[in-house]
């Protein structure tokens, strides 16, 4: 006789799982606005499509991955940050084309999931969304035994944001033009690949704190993607911003030129700016090569902002005003869609 087998015997417990949904009830209200039109438990999520004062409103919607970001903040046990992570890069994505922020969706999967884990991980989603403004309209939460590594987790993010029609960026990008830098706050949600293997190789103690530093690698190294959303609203209220460029996987070599148009590059001038300790720490600790550590990495430039030459220190001025730390990174010029870099 075949013996007995249920759904918790297979690895998934439904009732864990309802109970974790039940419980984050309140947390996620805390993210609903107006806009929102359904209540907790719908099978979809619903918003409204009305937009008070647009006259063309145009939908922005954008999707990404922490990635293996999350195998390293399990390892620290920082997993708050990676909701800021997610939502704070998808938020960054949409606003590049000049959108701003309506709502997020999750989607959060494990071997196993861990009810202290999941609260974690939901706090940070909540706290983002909640700072930029989105309703965290819903999302997936899923355990599947068999289909993930035990101990390891996966978490993507939806978001979607609305711009006016004749407001989306990039607008009039030119030979000419000014590229400033603003900084990042570290790694962001790229590269971690190499970052793990190299923790793996050489048995590195995330705890410690290297020379010159005032705080721990683990501290350096899960620290949250960060938001431009509020720089920019103000920037956008003193200069007439031409373009963003969202850096991410690919580093400057390969987002700046998804805003240019053809005939125009973008001459990058890598001296323009110091890389964040973090950084200069993976690459003695690797022996990368500079032109690979670029590709790979943000290296300390998470956003590139176009303007017209002529508003460039106004633009500067005013993104050191809201916090930021900005710089003239380099120009437009006629040339072929990409960037040259001057020290290269």
């Amino acid at each position: 006789m075949t013996s007995r087998l249920t759904y918790r015997d297979a690895g998934v417990d439904i009732d864990k799982k309802g109970r974790i949904l039940r419980d984050i009830g309140p947390l996620v209200r805390t993210t609903f606005g107006p806009g929102v039109r359904h209540e907790l438990g719908a099978f979809g999520g619903m918003f409204s499509g009305q937009f008070a004062g647009m006259r063309h409103p145009i939908l922005v919607a954008s999707n990404d991955g922490v990635g293996t970001k999350t195998r390293l903040a399990l390892t620290a046990g920082r997993l708050k940050g990676l909701g800021h992570d997610i939502v704070n890069h998808c938020v960054n994505d949409v606003l590049v084309q000049g959108a701003e922020p309506l709502f997020f969706l999750d989607y959060l999967a494990a071997s196993h999931l861990d009810p202290s884990q999941f609260e974690d991980v939901l706090t940070g989603l909540v706290e983002a969304c909640r700072a930029a403004g989105a309703a965290l309209l819903g999302g997936e939460t899923a355990e599947m035994p068999g289909t993930y590594v035990p101990g390891e987790m996966d978490l993507v993010g939806f978001l979607v944001g609305v711009v006016e029609a004749d407001e989306v960026w990039p607008r009039g990008i030119a030979a000419g033009q000014a590229l400033i830098g603003v900084r990042s706050d570290g790694l962001h949600t790229n590269g971690y690949s190499l970052v793990n293997r190299l923790i793996e190789r050489d048995a590195i103690d995330l705890s410690t704190t290297p020379d010159g530093w005032s705080e721990t690698l683990a501290d350096a190294l899960c620290r949250p993607h960060r938001s431009y959303l509020a720089p920019i609203r103000a920037l956008r209220t003193r200069v007439t911003i031409r373009g963003l460029a969202h850096i991410t996987g690919g580093g400057l070599e390969d987002n700046v030129p998804r805003v240019l148009p053809e005939g125009v590059e973008a001459v990058v001038d890598r001296s323009s700016f110091e890389p964040n300790p973090v950084f200069r720490w993976i690459v003695e600790r690797t022996g990368i090569e500079a032109a690979e550590a670029y590709h790979v990495f943000n290296m300390g430039c998470g956003l590139v902002v176009v303007v017209d030459e002529s508003e460039a220190d106004t633009a500067i001025a005013a993104l050191r005003e809201a916090g930021e730390d900005a710089w003239r990174l380099g120009h437009t010029a006629s040339g072929p869609r990409a960037v040259r870099f001057l020290d290269a």
